[in-house]
């Protein structure tokens, strides 16, 4: 590692710990249930597969594709944009495809950034947040983040006491991994706040859709102003149960999405074409499949939420992502977010992800993931009531 000095940034992987011991013990042929990764389980949309299918059997779609993304796929986000938000888009100018939202974060932060610059991003958060800035060389400075806290305030303390001034701000709402959630008025003051101060922003709505009991997600798009100052990036990723697929987008302000573009220019030739048609079709075609895939996932949060209530875990049900971000227990408090997680691996059976791994500010919680079914969450209630209740 000293020949590669970017590399002495980035800390050791904090989910590791918990990770080899669960390979471990599943080597040993331990029956382990992993609510830890956030990763979809539920198939893409019939409709979808099979539109890719029939664009991979033609040959004119094996060939070299366009970076920013097919025209079609572009104008089906500005479409998307304007039947669900309200807000105009040209598709030419303020549109960018992505493998995804964290390749172009990445890649949005290393067109922007030099060494010096100054971020600021929620703490606890998704590690690309904070991590796409520091690899591209600028310096973050971490905002607490929490359901009990006013991020505003934080935010207006944090900008106070930097310097140099910061030249850009990451916010992610609905939140991962605390599941905080704002609504429009929060993105306007934001707006207002990036206007004062001359810093751009990048939003992530990855969860968009995850949003349960009445609770809808507003754009930061929607906000007065919001393309003079920042973008957004969504990803089919969730919404559409297209994990593997790596399809994301990013929207809004002109200057930064032909930074992005123009980088991509150089580093890679697009998403290979039938999966860019195959988005088109998921984009402008029924969405009812969204909602079932978010049924699934709403009852995967109650039996989890209700079962842990039940064996003494207080917890109060998330209003959007398929995240639960529960306090570690008091009597359990005292040993940190990554022992408590390897103990529930080794007493319970049962993965989580420990909050140390999001930020400093984590450290008294732990991640869980909507990711088994009922059945199984039930199993994982079980095996947890034996170490809470003993």
């Amino acid at each position: 590692m000293d020949k590669f000095p970017r590399m002495h940034r980035l800390p050791p992987y904090v989910f590791a710990t918990v990770n080899s011991l669960k390979m471990e013990m599943r080597r040993q042929g331990e029956d382990i249930i992993d609510l830890g990764m956030g990763n979809p389980d539920q198939p893409t949309p019939k409709h979808i597969v099979d539109k890719l299918i029939e664009a991979a059997q033609k040959p004119v779609n094996h060939r070299y594709s366009a970076s920013k993304g097919i025209n079609g796929l572009r104008l089906a986000i500005a479409k998307w944009y304007m039947c669900r938000y309200g807000v105009e888009l040209n598709h030419d100018e303020d549109v960018v495809v992505t493998m995804g939202a964290k390749e172009g974060l990445s890649h949005l932060a290393l067109a922007m950034l030099s060494p010096g610059d100054v971020v600021l991003a929620p703490d606890p958060s998704y590690p690309i947040h904070p991590y796409a800035s520091i690899i591209a060389g600028a310096d973050v400075r971490r905002v607490p983040i929490a359901q009990d806290r006013d991020f505003f305030e934080d935010l207006q303390v944090a900008i106070r006491q930097t310097w140099p001034k910061p030249k850009l701000l990451i916010i992610n709402f609905p939140h991962n991994p605390t599941t905080v959630c704002v609504e429009l008025e929060f993105y306007q003051r934001i707006v207002d706040f990036a206007k004062e101060n001359g810093i751009y922003v990048i939003n992530d709505l990855a969860y968009a859709d995850f949003t349960f009991d009445g609770y809808e997600a507003p754009s930061f798009l929607q906000a007065k102003g919001a393309k003079d100052v920042g973008v957004e990036f969504f990803s089919l990723t969730k919404s559409y149960s297209m994990a593997g697929w790596r399809v994301g987008f990013c929207c809004g302000n002109k200057d930064m999405v032909q930074a992005l573009t123009r980088l991509k220019s150089y580093q890679d030739y697009g998403i290979f074409q039938p999966i860019q048609i195959a988005a088109t079709v998921a984009l402008n075609g029924p969405q009812e499949c969204v909602r079932e895939i978010m049924d699934v996932y709403q009852d995967r949060r109650d039996a989890l939420c209700e079962g842990l209530n039940r064996i003494g875990w207080e917890v109060t049900p998330p209003k959007a992502t398929m995240f639960l971000w529960a306090k570690i227990p008091e009597q359990f408090r005292h040993l940190g977010s990554v022992e408590f997680a390897k103990l529930l691996l080794k007493e319970a059976r049962v993965a989580v992800s420990p909050g140390l791994g999001f930020g400093h500010f984590g450290d008294e919680h732990v991640r869980f993931a909507f990711v088994e079914n009922r059945q199984r969450t039930n199993q994982a209630i079980r095996g947890m009531r034996h170490l809470l209740c003993p």
